[in-house]
């Protein structure tokens, strides 16, 4: 393989589980990947070594070695300080403060941009994805929580010093149920797929869903994004009741970013959404028009990512090749 002379762009994507790194040409074609999960109740250092093997084997797989590296950007779970390249509250790997950006710019001797992973796939829409050429683009992912991500004339949006957008937390309606042991009214708390597996575990157990009891049973950790597609296609309408209301919510959710920031496109993203895109798609634009004023009703579309998996980290690396060409923040 002849390297071109621009050098690559590596895009990471952490989450709770498994990590990825994707190493990409000028076109951003990918010439080299590496997958691995990621390791549970660690030091963050532990996985921080991790992810640096990770993108060593995604090199090693196109042929090529660290310096080669143009830039590297990094997507990470939770609120991010962009410039300083801390990621501050990782929940799900139980990470605080962790100067992600610093310790990865000196192991790998090439800038290295950090921003939330929500933002990083809804930029990968954006530029290559199903939000093509438009103005503002806001992204909801619902999954076993539920990130937001927002592109605002080729920017993401962000806050004072910090990454925002952490529509999970939006405050949902004091009459919204509140499912398992969950007691807080936020979006996530009612329309994650955790709460729809808890909701979804209680209707099995009562003999309410059928398929669901006989093929998956009535363990909420045994309840993924797959098996509730399936109970619906078998006929389990109480599970369908629970996705569409749940779907319902993020609904009134976009509604108030519509009024907020009149985006042009609404992008729903997430394996609950890929399991079930046609039943999310109809409950969250209708929810969303019910709860407009008129004149909004026909300013915006409400559209299914293209991307999958490869949303966040091609995203995040096209993200850094932005930052890093135009000089814009601390990878300069």
């Amino acid at each position: 393989m002849t390297l071109r002379h621009e050098g690559v762009w590596v895009g990471f994507d952490l989450g709770g589980t498994k990590m990825l790194a994707s190493v990409y040409d000028s076109s951003f074609e990918v010439i080299g990947h590496d997958r691995k999960s990621t390791l549970n109740s660690v030091s963050p250092k532990k996985n921080l070594k991790r992810i640096v093997k990770t993108i060593d084997q995604a090199l090693a797989e196109a042929g090529l070695d660290r310096t080669a590296i143009r830039g590297i950007g990094i997507g990470c779970p939770g609120p991010v300080d962009m410039t300083s390249g801390v990621v501050h509250e990782a929940i799900n790997l139980s990470w605080r403060d962790v100067p992600v950006g610093d310790w990865l710019t000196e192991k790998m001797g090439c800038p290295v941009l950090v921003v939330n992973d929500v933002d990083a796939g809804v930029y990968g829409e954006y530029r290559f994805g199903a939000a093509r050429g438009s103005r503002c683009v806001v992204g909801i992912f619902p999954g076993t929580g539920i990130g937001g991500g927002c592109i605002y004339e080729g920017r993401i949006l962000r806050g004072n010093r910090i990454t925002c957008m952490e529509i999970g937390h939006f405050p949902i309606n004091p009459g919204a149920p509140a499912r398992g042991n969950n007691r807080c009214h936020t979006l996530e708390h009612v329309s994650s797929r955790l709460s729809i597996a808890a909701a979804s575990a209680q209707a099995a157990y009562r003999g309410h869903a059928p398929h669901l009891a006989e093929h998956v049973g009535t363990e909420v950790a045994t309840i993924r994004s797959g098996a509730l597609s399936a109970a619906i296609d078998s006929g389990d309408t109480v599970i369908e009741g629970i996705v569409r209301e749940s779907a319902e919510w993020i609904g009134v959710a976009a509604a108030g970013l519509v009024h907020l920031l009149a985006p042009d496109t609404i992008v729903l993203g997430g394996g609950l959404v890929e399991a079930m895109p046609d039943l999310f798609l109809d409950a969250v634009s209708g929810s969303c028009n019910k709860n407009l004023l008129e004149s909004y009703r026909d300013s915006y579309q409400v559209v299914t990512a293209d991307l999958g998996d490869n949303a966040s980290v091609l995203g995040a690396a096209a993200w850094a090749e932005t930052e890093i060409v135009n000089n814009t923040t601390r990878a300069a």
